[in-house]
């Protein structure tokens, strides 16, 4: 069924196969000599577990072809997936403080964003996250190198380990971007309270809340989400693997849709949680049972939740509509 993808880190599609090839062609030692062992350190027991993971991969990402050849393979699987449309997270910082310059990484993905769209018809918009575990200094100053990319860059987010870093820590940059007409999104709620979502909406302004599992813990909060439509993108496979949740029958995912909240399913980090946003469909629609029509209707939400003109939303929309007609 054509979707869209609106929560994926272009640095957590590294699969390990790329990640030893491209530790290989920069002459870059890993802890890991085999895909075995990359896979065998991917039993998370929690977020910060898999950070450490996570950036250990990074290690290997040095020019621009290794951005380009990154955002490429997700791209290219994402088509493969049928995913007509995707916006993609980006960390400067993790690039930025082992010395890579911010042209150097952008153009990398950028680069292989437009040569997707010419190839393969998919539409991708980068979205540049800070690391909420550093400190606001150092994400303005981050946010004033990008302003060269204003119109390229679609959206500004926050992830990283969430304990003990609130949205309320990044009020100034968040301000800074809107004024100069950016969206803003943030993580919020995955490990988190759901005082987190709330400080995401009231202080950071956000179009879209990533994650969101804990709004379901506040009722007042279910019942605001619903009123102003405010999207969650959920990633059901992270949730599991990170034990944001102990099994996916335990996911709010159904629970929130029932409620009228506006959900997405989407990927995370798919090379370390076992799937791209096909597997985590199928997984999510197994184990809570949905119907054909809230499968629909998930689908359309990613469209609906977007960062794209009214218009377009509207013929990709129409697309769902035509493929389910086709099926009978």
């Amino acid at each position: 069924m054509p979707k869209a993808e609106l929560h994926v880190h272009v640095e957590g599609t590294l699969e390990p196969e790329m990640m030893l090839k491209l530790a290989k062609r920069n002459s870059i030692g890993l802890k890991y000599n085999s895909v075995e062992e990359i896979e065998a350190a991917y039993n998370f027991s929690d977020l910060q577990d898999f950070l450490d993971v996570y950036y250990e991969g990074l290690k290997v990402l040095i020019r621009e072809e290794d951005f380009y050849d990154l955002t490429m393979a997700y791209l290219e699987k994402a088509h493969s997936q049928n995913v007509l449309h995707t916006e993609v997270f980006f960390d400067p910082q993790a690039h930025l403080r082992r010395g890579i310059e911010f042209k150097t990484f952008f153009d990398g993905i950028w680069g292989a964003m437009k040569d997707a769209e010419k190839k393969l018809g998919i539409t991708a918009k980068p979205i540049m996250c800070f690391l909420r575990d550093l400190d606001e200094g150092s994400a303005i100053k981050t946010f004033k190198e990008a302003l060269v990319h204003k119109k390229e860059i679609i959206a500004v987010g926050l992830d990283s380990a969430e304990l003990g870093n609130p949205p309320s820590k990044f009020q100034e940059v968040f301000a800074d971007a809107i004024k100069e007409g950016f969206l803003t999104v943030a993580h919020a709620g995955e490990e988190g309270p759901p005082s987190y979502i709330w400080e995401a909406i009231r202080l950071l302004h956000v179009s879209r809340i990533d994650h969101g599992v804990h709004a379901v813990d506040d009722p007042e909060l279910v019942e605001y989400l619903a009123r102003t439509q405010i999207p969650l993108t959920m990633c059901p496979l992270s949730n599991l693997k990170l034990k944001v949740v102990e099994s996916l029958k335990d996911h709010p995912l159904k629970t929130l849709m029932d409620y009228g909240v506006v959900v997405t399913v989407n990927s995370d980090d798919p090379a370390y949680f076992g799937g791209y946003v096909n597997e985590n469909y199928l997984a999510i629609s197994k184990a809570l049972e949905l119907t054909k029509g809230e499968i629909i209707q998930l689908a359309k939400n990613s469209f609906n939740a977007s960062f794209m003109p009214p218009q377009e939303k509207e013929n990709f929309v129409s697309k769902i509509d035509e493929y389910v007609k086709s099926k009978g």
